[in-house]
């Protein structure tokens, strides 16, 4: 008989046998600052008014209206520019799997700088398509002339720019960008700028993606305060949207995702305040971080910051003994050495960190 391994080894691709599934640390009863989320909950008249919503909508019904009442939605809060499209992804964690998808073509290759976020590699690998990472400076801004080098000879059918980048926070060169933009065209590529990070940056792409055809421009509501409800959307040329939806599984979000991010949109201002406060709080940890002996902190435009101290193991190890979870990234690339990430949590947990992360150097 059989057994499962050999069953498994006989009908799993190998290279995925190979791979590592993506981890998620166990935060029971720390303060949870590892994954970039919004740290506010709502409020208890919100509350009420979301399960309210929620408890009216028809879920035996598949959802067909309220994604559309989302698209709807969205376009308008983003003021989605003339000639261009919106889809949607159950978070942009799928959008990026739809694209490798999409263009699955022979001799296709996927690019992007690295340190980057992870995703970009495990969807290529996972369709089968070449991903080439070319290193960032020692300063984390794009190296210029080794993308354009890459650029040339791989012709990578998707070029990622993550704007600003995770897990370093920062926004690269304007100048390069344009570089970059420019010689994807001309190699017949696309360039996805993956703005996750949006409500704390002081950039973004989403007001010339109509300017080029080749331009696609991804978020998520994760960062603005629905990393619970799972959604993510897309903008670009109405043609290039189109082509790619049609890889989108049907009903790919569900109807009460859908409410509860119709719920958000009405209620914008509310999470506007939220990421206000947290780019405020990011300033006033860049000012204590600084102050803080043997400890770099990288500049930021998102809702963590890239700190690097002399022991990252330890200063993780001791920070979670000290019941503040953060993440320590040293392992994912040689130039994030000795590295931990800090989200940027409340006024209350930001002071529970940096006293975490003193006690723990």
């Amino acid at each position: 008989m059989i057994t499962l391994q050999e069953r498994l080894k006989k009908l799993v691709r190998q290279d995925i046998q190979s791979m590592h599934a993506y981890a998620i640390q166990d935060s029971t009863g720390l303060v949870k600052l590892d994954a970039m989320e919004n740290p506010f909950r709502l409020s208890e008249a919100l509350q009420k008014e979301l399960g309210e919503r929620l408890g009216r909508v028809a879920i035996n019904r598949y959802p067909v209206v309220c994604v559309a009442d989302v698209i709807a939605a969205l376009s308008k809060y983003v003021k989605l520019p003339a000639g261009c499209k919106l889809m949607l992804g159950n978070g942009s964690d799928e959008l990026i799997s739809l694209l490798a998808l999409a263009c699955d073509v022979p001799g296709a290759s996927i690019l992007a700088p690295l340190p980057g976020f992870v995703m970009y590699e495990m969807s290529a690998k996972l369709q089968g398509l070449k991903f080439v990472g070319v290193p960032t400076t020692a300063d984390f801004e794009l190296d210029g002339d080794a993308m354009l080098a890459a650029i040339a000879q791989h012709r990578p059918s998707i070029t990622y720019i993550a704007h600003p980048n995770n897990p370093t926070a920062n926004l690269f060169d304007a100048g390069v960008i344009s570089a970059i933009v420019a010689a994807v065209s001309e190699q017949g590529g696309l360039v996805v700028f993956d703005e996750a990070y949006q409500p704390f940056s002081s950039s973004t792409w989403m007001d010339r993606v109509a300017q080029h055809e080749h331009v696609l421009v991804m978020r998520t509501l994760s960062k603005f305060g629905l990393a619970g409800v799972r959604l993510g959307y897309m903008v670009g040329a109405a043609a290039l949207i189109d082509e790619i939806d049609k890889v989108r599984p049907p009903y790919n979000i569900s109807a009460l995702n859908a409410e509860a991010t119709l719920f958000a949109l009405d209620h914008a201002d509310e999470f506007a305040k939220q990421a206000a406060v947290l780019r405020s709080e990011r300033a006033r940890l860049q000012a204590a971080l600084q102050a803080v002996p043997n400890v770099k902190a990288f500049p930021s435009e998102a809702n963590m910051i890239l700190v690097r101290v002399p022991d990252s193991k330890r200063c993780f190890e001791g920070m979670k003994a000290r019941g503040v979870l953060v993440k320590n990234i040293a392992g994912l690339h040689p130039l994030l050495a000795n590295c931990v990430r800090l989200t940027v949590g409340t006024p209350e947990e930001n002071i529970l960190m940096i006293d975490a992360l003193k006690a723990s150097l």
